[in-house]
């Protein structure tokens, strides 16, 4: 189980995202338009620099929703790999049978 500090840590890291996405997504479009001036590409750039750090999307990692451990992490199921050897060996999942022998 993961500390309830990362946790929560995560869970603000995507409100921040959330938050700011627009205003990031704005900035973006104008610091990268060729045919605007440079002046006004830069300051758009600046004001990127100014937003805080957590409210880019590339600050966010993906974490299992039961155990919240943040490696090993299946996309399509939302779980560790842990986690999911538990729900399979429970038969939790459906179509998922764990082989022992």
């Amino acid at each position: 189980m993961a500390k309830k500090s990362m946790i929560e840590r995560e869970k603000k890291r995507e409100r921040l995202v959330a938050q700011y996405a627009a205003r990031r997504a704005e900035l973006k479009e104008i610091a990268n338009d060729e045919s605007r001036p440079m002046e006004e590409r830069f300051k758009a750039r600046l004001k990127l620099a100014k937003l805080p750090r957590n409210s880019s999307a590339t600050r966010l990692h993906n974490r299992c929703q039961l155990t919240g451990r943040p490696h090993a992490y299946y996309r399509k199921l939302k779980v560790s790999r842990i986690a999911l050897r538990e729900l399979g060996s429970a038969g939790q999942i459906p179509g998922m049978v764990k082989s022992s022998w």
